[in-house]
């Protein structure tokens, strides 16, 4: 199971192949239709500890966390996945799935996970003519996505802006990036997936579940409009298609304006932190209406710990929206008020280039990428006692340097879809919060993880550590797992952290996964439960 967020990972931790129009390309293995299965061979190749591979594939992103599986399946196609689990479960074998491996929490690599599925050469993008759809495979990052569609069709999803994502984590999740402002979330425009599930005889079979109403199995494409990766079977598919009457998938821009404010953290007392990070929830909560011309613009506020100096503000819009300057100079100009920038830079560039752009994609140092990332959805801005939790916390000199916090633009069209019309119940915010702390070293790891949780538990200490829905919070996103929710030593809400991801939506999710997994094959720390 893969998860990403919608932002470019460089502000998230801190600051290929010709496509024939018409035809399905991928990369790392042959095109293949746009059906089950393909050419499977003599099945997955199976890598096991011992093989010159094993090493190479045990990691994900954050490298907190490493697998040690008896075996690492590497699957090109359904069939292959289909033989992989079914020998897993013949065998007694946990499973986990991983496509991108961008997952923050240890839900791949536990040491229960005996059998590591990777899709990351299950990675192909094209069209179906025959579903009038876009086909995405898992394994696929979303770089190879954005470029696959946008100069094979000239189309695009609204998902991340991290292109090394994978596919197959992130629009189980809901996904969300630039875009969804305008154009909602990825899974707004799911048509279809494709599932291998394990029935209560034990074996395992591919499934496709379409959004149709009078599909029967319209439930399991349900699930996955946002019930999270690793529940339900593993997807070796997606299909992409807007609904109603709109376009097959929204145009790519031509360009993107990229905006970016720098303030001195020296500027700042408590006062002005709280009016920084107010002002950026007010604009938010005034202009994210479905629809509003604002819509167009995708901000991110970071405030980084004082120990880093900085406070950031990045704005992305689409460069041929009417009066775009103007509504970055009044966005920006709204939230630093009574602030001096001591940096200010606007660009314009091509979309595709920077969706697609690698560089974007690593937090941190490559060699021992280390961090923890716990979030929530605001309804509105941070009441004044949770400001002041931001200050305890941002400020203190003896906190951690590599610690910020962000607050991410959401709402408008990704409000515009009903709670239960989707698995993502989350559909009348207009922020996400993001709290971090990003670090090199084994050796400090405690003190990091011990910084962000006290941060997080602080900011949401009225319900219990963690963002209980209400007036103000909103639970949190499943993409962005944080298995302390789960932990009643950090969590003492009485709020599973099912309910807090999911909410009224949970008991539906139940349900859907006592039919698909009647036998609990794919389950983690945070994933759905059977119910009745």
């Amino acid at each position: 199971m893969t998860n990403s967020g919608g932002m470019s990972r460089r502000m998230l931790f801190a600051g290929a192949g010709a496509v024939a129009a018409g035809g399905l390309v991928g990369q790392g293995h042959a095109a293949a239709a746009p059906t089950s299965g393909g050419a499977a061979g003599s099945g997955a190749a199976r890598i096991a500890p011992g093989d010159v591979r094993y090493e190479n594939l045990v990691r994900g992103n954050n490298f907190r966390f490493v697998a040690r599986p008896d075996e690492i399946r590497v699957a090109t196609s359904a069939d292959q996945v289909v033989k992989a689990v079914d020998d897993a479960v013949r065998a007694g074998r946990r499973i986990a799935v991983r496509s991108g491996g961008h997952c923050f929490e240890n839900l791949t690599a536990a040491p229960e996970f005996r059998t590591l599925v990777d899709l990351s050469q299950l990675d192909a993008v094209g069209y179906d003519s025959a579903r009038k759809a876009f086909v995405v495979e898992p394994g696929a990052t979303l770089g190879q996505v954005y470029r696959a569609l946008g100069a094979g069709w000239g189309v695009t999803i609204p998902g991340g802006g991290c292109p090394e994502v994978g596919a197959g984590g992130h629009i189980a999740g809901g996904g969300y990036g630039p875009l969804s402002r305008r154009y909602g979330a990825v899974v707004d425009h799911l048509h279809a997936v494709e599932v291998v599930v394990v029935g209560k005889d034990g074996r395992a079979r591919a499934v496709v579940a379409t959004r149709e109403e009078d599909d029967p199995d319209r439930e399991l494409w349900w699930a996955h409009t946002g019930g999270g990766g690793g529940n339900f079977g593993i997807v070796t598919k997606y299909w992409l298609r807007s609904p109603g009457s709109a376009p097959a998938l929204p145009p790519l821009p031509a360009q993107m304006v990229q905006h970016v404010t720098f303030w001195d953290w020296g500027q700042l007392t408590e006062e002005k932190l709280s009016t920084l990070v107010g002002n950026f929830g007010t604009w938010h909560e005034r202009n994210s209406a479905p629809g509003a011309p604002q819509t167009g613009l995708y901000a991110i506020l970071e405030v980084q710990h004082r120990n880093a100096g900085v406070v950031m503000l990045s704005v992305q819009a689409e460069a041929g929206l009417p009066n775009v300057g103007a509504m970055i100079d009044e966005l920006v100009s709204a939230v630093g008020a009574g602030l001096t920038p001591v940096f200010e830079l606007r660009k314009t560039v091509p979309w595709l280039h920077k969706m697609t752009w690698p560089g974007t994609g690593e937090p941190g140092d490559v060699l021992t990428r280390r961090y923890k990332i716990k979030a929530a959805y605001l309804r509105r801005s941070f009441t004044r006692t949770q400001s002041a939790a931001l200050w305890r916390h941002l400020g203190d000199p003896a906190g951690a340097a590599g610690g910020s916090m962000l607050l991410i633009g959401y709402g408008g069209q990704a409000n515009a879809t009903a709670p239960r019309d989707t698995a993502i119940a989350q559909r009348d915010v207009v922020m996400k919060a993001v709290y971090q702390s990003v670090w090199s070293e084994e050796q400090d790891d405690a003190a990091n993880l011990a910084w962000v949780r006290a941060f997080y538990r602080d900011v949401y200490a009225e319900t219990g550590g963690v963002p209980v829905p209400g007036e103000v919070n909103d639970g949190s996103y499943i993409n962005y797992p944080d298995t302390d929710l789960a932990d009643p030593a950090w969590n003492t809400s009485g709020v599973s952290a099912q309910r807090l991801y999911h909410k009224d939506n949970y008991p539906r999710l139940q349900r859907i996964k006592a039919r698909w997994d009647p036998r609990n094959v794919f389950r983690h720390a945070l994933s759905v439960e059977p119910g009745q």
